[in-house]
């Protein structure tokens, strides 16, 4: 279990070090402005999708449904048409008519503005097609036990955006966002093609080659199959998108507000979600299998053992990258963007949005590991209702926290519903399951270490201050 977490934490470390070289060199480069904004606000929706995708709904139904597949060749290569063949048709919409998709997500902006950012949310959206594909193979990928190939891909978009900054160094502030919205691209094309070479070098390539050949003839042995993952698929996803819907409609309200909003909702989350990838994403795709798999074979001792391991593992790691990214909030954005066109001022404010995102960190990321739970027994109806009661509670507090706290009151509104949901996810998930979690002498251990940490991490944030 730890092996696959440390090889998808690394991978996915490797792959947020580069981002983090990246957003530093944009912060440098677009500041927080109009261009950033308008660069964020493209590749907000297709960055939407993916989140949705490869971290939650389509890996969470699909492996279960794989693995009691009698006919996975064909079930696989009929999935993968069918939602490829919506995705790119949603593209070629896009492409159409950009004006109203870049009006979708960010209203508050002005005609000239939506103008400058319409062909560019076309350019960002073609990442989706490929994204979708990197995600199909990389779920079976997954169920192999095979984790390396996804966790360090990332990297090839961060490289692939790093080299677009590189090349635009001379340009004006809208022709880099133009060559970073065609990085994106190259970036999605480059995932997909080292997923295609790992699935070759696995030998899956006869088994989905094969499904693509006899589909038409076996297509009614995988019909039933094929319905009840379509059904599952949609609460699941719903269920599963809560913060990704939350930071969609956080773009949204922060377009109404003053420029450089949308920018610092982006380079606060972009710290937020670094322990939330390396910790809980890693682990939940590291587990999901294995408890997938006891669940089937009805073993659910087994699930919850490795259910209780993996949680105070997860707990420790979430309560000390709390406390710390909640203390040293000024240091690392001053550390990490205030340099170039980012100013004084761009720093103190992302550091008031980062605050309040780091409140949430312990209650979005364990709720990944207990939605493993609902999804293996096939509960993703439950799911979707959890996260409809977290979205209403999203945008109550953020319509009553918007006027008093500015940006800083979106990303509180979003920790808030991030409480709702991992609490709701607790009650699905059965107080007696999740008080046997918690009869563990590490949960001692857990509380001695997290108040020496505070305690610990206030006199260096003092020293830090001397010198600063």
């Amino acid at each position: 279990m730890f092996k696959a977490i440390f090889t998808n934490s690394f991978g996915i470390l490797f792959s947020r070090v580069l981002g983090f070289l990246r957003d530093l060199l944009t912060a440098s480069a677009l500041g927080a402005n109009i261009y950033s904004d308008i660069f964020f606000i493209a590749f907000k929706l297709p960055n939407l999708f993916r989140r949705i995708f490869a971290e939650g709904a389509f890996t969470q139904v699909f492996i279960p449904a794989y693995a009691r597949s009698l006919h996975r060749g064909v079930f696989s290569a009929n999935i993968f048409i069918v939602f490829l063949s919506i995705i790119i048709l949603i593209t070629l919409l896009v492409n159409v008519l950009p004006s109203l998709a870049t009006q979708a997500i960010a209203v508050g902006f002005d005609e000239k503005t939506i103008e400058l950012a319409s062909p560019l949310v076309a350019i960002n959206f073609w990442y989706l097609p490929f994204i979708f594909a990197v995600t199909f193979l990389s779920t079976m990928l997954q169920y192999k036990h095979h984790f390396a190939t996804s966790a360090f891909s990332t990297a090839l978009l961060n490289i692939s955006l790093i080299l677009a900054l590189y090349f635009s160094h001379d340009k004006t502030q809208i022709e880099i966002v133009y060559y970073l919205s065609y990085g994106v691209v190259i970036g999605g094309f480059l995932q997909l093609l080292v997923h295609i070479i790992a699935i070759y070098n696995l030998g899956f390539t006869k088994l989905f080659l094969g499904g693509f050949k006899y589909l038409r003839v076996k297509s009614k042995l995988i019909k039933n199959e094929t319905t009840k993952f379509k059904q599952q698929f949609f609460p699941a996803m719903w269920g599963n998108s809560t913060a990704q819907v939350s930071a969609f409609l956080d773009t949204f309200l922060a377009s109404f507000l003053v420029t450089g909003s949308i920018s610092y909702l982006y380079y606060a989350n972009r710290i937020f979600q670094l322990p939330l990838a390396i910790f809980a994403i890693a682990t939940s795709i590291a587990l999901f299998p294995r408890v997938a798999r006891y669940i089937k074979n009805k073993d659910e001792e087994k699930a919850l053992a490795f259910l209780q391991k993996a949680f105070w593992f997860l707990t420790f790691l979430l309560t000390a990258s709390t406390i710390l990214g909640f203390l040293l909030s000024h240091e690392i954005i001053y550390f990490l963007f205030q340099r170039g066109a980012f100013n004084t001022t761009d720093t103190l404010n992302t550091t008031a949005v980062l605050q309040m995102y780091m409140i949430g960190l312990i209650p979005y990321g364990l709720q990944k590991l207990f939605l493993l739970w609902l999804y293996s027994k096939n509960m993703q109806m439950q799911a979707a209702k959890i996260a409809t009661y977290s979205l209403g509670a999203y945008i109550l507090f953020s319509l009553s926290l918007i006027s008093p706290m500015g940006v800083s009151g979106l990303a509180l509104a979003s920790t808030i519903s991030g409480f709702v949901s991992f609490i709701l996810t607790l009650k699905a998930f059965g107080a007696k399951n999740f008080f046997a979690i918690l009869l563990d002498k590490k949960a001692l251990y857990l509380l001695l270490s997290s108040v020496l940490l505070i305690l610990i991490l206030l006199i260096f944030k003092d020293f830090l201050h001397a010198y600063m």
